[in-house]
């Protein structure tokens, strides 16, 4: 250990990209608040596509973390930074939300009142849809996140001037009990912002599907700034493609687990074809929304399916960082179609808006990410598993 800590020499990432982030983050600022001026309504809205991807990255990758830690993988241990890194989003995300919170009364038709009193099934509903405890679930949920947060980075982070062996045995035992802390609260979290936006609707399975949706963006992001990182010899070793097919095999494997759970959803629904479900998806059958809908399933299922099957493609990195970058795009996608036919029944259609938001959301994880990785080292140097993960063979 003690060799490579000689050879690690921590960089600083190039300007260059806080550069690109700092135009994308005040293009999507000006532009965001200009399209709360003009259209408030289609503003909040794409304001809620922005948070959930901000949030499902954040979230997604202190998942990562959490799972690295409880069941002792190596390969990934030389980039975990990366996902301490992206973790940090949920930091900011609060932030992002906060003109929604604002706007609760243009976004979600269970917060009007009179509504809800007309109204049998958001009337049944109400001692959860309801504003006080939409704030509570928002407040309480991310407190838990940002304490599971610190708890775990700080550790690392003392783990690179003290190598003191036992902080890696508790951040596993932080990660056991954060494991289904996470698994509620990212299931309220998907209710309350995306599946609530159509409050008649059931869905038992929804959580999961933003889940699965949530983990495969992360992995992309995570992919894409590892290579990147890599091939500018920011981590000051040489690894072995081996670690990039792992990266690979796991973009593989989340494609298919968001397909079995999106067609899990649909055929579920579609069988037992009871209208308090049927009609979410009808809805998007309408019009050019078919269109879209069928568009979902090839750009998040049939397009990186094909690029990550043959076995080669998986340690490409090339060819990795364009499925990344693909993926990434086809989050927001999934995520506008989760969303905007609640405003726009009759049919897609899209406006400039549209395209301020997603610019705001990629500029902030940018300029998040070089800003919390400035002065900290890109390796975690005092973990005890890192000489493994750099010889990581399969």
């Amino acid at each position: 250990m003690s060799e490579f800590e000689f050879k690690y020499e921590r960089k600083e990432l190039k300007t260059k990209y806080f550069t690109w982030g700092i135009v994308l983050l005040i293009i999507g600022l000006v532009g965001g608040i200009f399209g709360y001026i003009v259209d408030n309504e289609r503003a909040a809205f794409a304001n809620v596509i922005a948070l959930t991807w901000i949030t499902s990255i954040g979230i997604g990758a202190m998942f990562l973390i959490a799972i690295e830690y409880i069941v002792g993988a190596v390969w990934s241990v030389p980039f975990r930074r990366v996902a301490e890194f992206l973790s940090s989003l949920v930091l900011v995300a609060p932030l992002v939300a906060l003109p929604a919170l604002l706007n609760l009364h243009s976004i979600f038709h269970w917060s009007h009142i009179d509504a809800v009193e007309t109204d049998f099934v958001l009337k049944n509903k109400s001692p959860y849809l309801n504003e006080s405890f939409f704030y509570i679930r928002f407040i309480v949920t991310f407190l838990l996140w940002f304490l599971f947060y610190f708890m775990i980075t700080r550790n690392s982070r003392i783990q690179d001037n003290t190598k003191d062996q036992s902080l890696t045995k508790k951040n596993a035992v932080l990660s056991a009990i954060f494991l289904p802390i996470f698994a509620i609260t990212v299931t309220f979290f998907a209710i309350d912002w995306l599946m609530s936006l159509e409050p008649h609707w059931f869905s038992t399975i929804f959580g999961v599907y933003y889940f699965a949706g949530s983990v495969l963006a992360t992995l992309a992001a995570f992919t894409f700034i590892a290579i990147k990182m890599h091939d500018n010899e920011y981590f000051s070793v040489k690894m072995s493609n081996d670690s990039f097919y792992s990266m690979g095999a796991l973009l593989f494997a989340f494609t298919n687990f968001w397909a079995y759970i999106a067609f899990s959803q649909f055929m579920l629904i579609w069988y037992a074809n009871l209208p308090e479900e049927t009609f979410w998806y009808i809805a998007r059958g309408n019009g050019s929304w078919m269109i879209w809908s069928l568009g979902i399933i090839v750009v998040k299922f049939i397009v990186p399916y094909a690029i990550l099957l043959p076995q080669p493609a998986k340690s490409d990195k090339k060819r990795l960082k364009i499925v990344s970058l693909w993926i990434l795009f086809g989050h927001f996608y999934d995520l506008y179609w989760l969303a905007m036919p609640t405003l726009n029944p009759a049919g897609v259609s899209i406006s400039w808006i549209d395209f301020v938001f997603p610019a705001f959301a990629v500029g902030l994880l940018i300029v998040v990410f070089h800003i919390v990785s400035k002065n900290k080292n890109l390796v975690p140097i005092g973990d005890p598993r890192l000489r493994r993960g750099i010889e990581f063979k399969l």
